[in-house]
């Protein structure tokens, strides 16, 4: 520890704001969080963090709904999200009182970053300690997917993923991820990730929350979250179809 890292607005001589830096390092320390845009919409896929058997979970752990068109998934200290959930669920909801129509994602995601980025300039505050990844929808630009950082950077992506093993997730992303895939590919390849990048041997529902974003019957996006059943049924099918390629290695 040094004099640099004491506030959020002091630089070092290398231009560093270490302040910033260890909310990045928080995050990374983080269960790992999976965003895929395929042909249809966008898949997110997050880790759990498995308390205890006894905890009852209030809600979803890793997903937050922003709007009808906007979810987000969350890597890093769950009480600082909610701060920016509810935040952003505020400028959604103001944003559709005014002009009558959905926010654009690029915009929520803009004026959240820019909340977040106030925290890194003045004493006495800190960072947020969270990453998200953010999944939404408008019939200009279709189905996006944006990251956003502590730092108040954020970017569109085709995949990615943040949290624990992030490295080693996104290289698996860059070798195997192909435009306009399917939900069925989208969802093997998240777990193909997670089977690689966890720490534990085995992989069920137990571990791990997917959702999809997707357009219904009418074209309107549609947020389903897979409950344990789908979820088991899935990796097993996984399981089954690469069983000679887990006895190869």
């Amino acid at each position: 520890m040094n004099r640099y890292d004491r506030r959020t607005t002091t630089f070092s001589p290398e231009g560093r704001l270490f302040q910033v830096e260890y909310a990045m390092e928080a995050i990374r320390q983080a269960s790992a969080c999976i965003g895929i845009t395929y042909a249809d919409g966008v898949l997110l896929v997050g880790e759990k963090n498995i308390k205890s058997k006894l905890w009852i979970p209030e809600r979803s752990e890793k997903f937050a709904i922003i709007a009808d068109h906007i979810i987000v998934a969350i890597a890093g200290i769950t009480a600082d999200a909610n701060i920016l959930v509810d935040d952003s669920q505020l400028n959604a909801a103001r944003y559709q009182y005014r002009y009558q129509q959905p926010m654009p994602l690029e915009m929520c995601v803009h004026d959240t970053c820019d909340y977040t980025q106030y925290f890194t300039q003045f004493g006495g505050l800190r960072p947020f300690g969270v990453s998200m990844l953010w999944a939404g929808y408008n019939e200009q630009d279709g189905f996006q997917l944006f990251h956003s950082d502590p730092s108040g950077n954020y970017a569109e992506w085709q995949a990615t993923s943040i949290g624990n093993n992030a490295k080693s997730a996104q290289a698996i992303l860059k070798e195997d991820y192909k435009a306009e895939m399917k939900i069925d590919e989208a969802i093997d390849l998240c777990i193909k990730i997670l089977t690689k990048t966890m720490d534990s041997p085995t992989l069920d529902a137990d571990q791990l929350e997917l959702s999809t974003l997707r357009l219904d019957s009418k074209g309107q996006p549609k947020y389903h979250q897979f409950d344990a059943d789908e979820l088991n049924k899935r990796i097993k099918a996984y399981q089954e179809a690469h069983k000679d390629e887990e006895n190869d290695d």
